[in-house]
């Protein structure tokens, strides 16, 4: 099937932010490992996993609607220091994520590509839970104070 190309497009700047929050994620979940927070580790590496079935789910879309997926390019990562840093950053890659999804649904409700839209919408569904899951992570640290906080991430 032939696409539509701005449709293809912004499909594959999709799959740069997906591309680029799986490696940031991935390095968030290693660095929490490593200092000993086994919990947030898990919670981090799930939702690289997650991104990576959204980029496998983007890659099948734009090849078929004829397109060439671009896995070569990332958008900007952002490796936090430390934990109030790592969630700050995941939650503004979010942020970035559920406008640039929401933008894509409406970009193929408008060129008919509802097959595509449904796809995005599922995808956006996704994002708002991370979000959702970044805010609360955010408001224990704030609630509980960081000592305190990452005292219950050890496993």
């Amino acid at each position: 099937m032939k696409g539509n190309q701005k449709l293809i497009e912004t499909l594959n700047a999709l799959l740069a932010d997906e591309l680029a929050a799986i490696n940031q994620y991935t390095v968030h979940a290693e660095m929490c490992e490593d200092w000993g927070y086994g919990k947030l580790h898990e919670s981090f590496e799930k939702r690289a996993r997650e991104e990576m079935k959204h980029a496998e789910q983007l890659i099948g879309r734009i090849l078929f609607l004829g397109g060439k997926p671009i896995v070569t390019e990332l958008s900007k990562i952002h490796i936090g220091e430390n934990v109030p840093k790592q969630v700050e950053f995941d939650i503004a890659a979010e942020e970035g994520a559920i406008k640039a999804y929401n933008d894509a649904i409406k970009l193929a409700g408008d060129v008919g590509d509802h097959a595509t839209r449904d796809i995005l919408v599922n995808i956006l569904n996704d994002e708002d839970r991370h979000m959702d899951e970044l805010e609360e992570l955010k408001d224990q640290i704030e609630q509980m104070t960081l000592p305190i906080f990452l005292t219950t991430q050890v496993e």
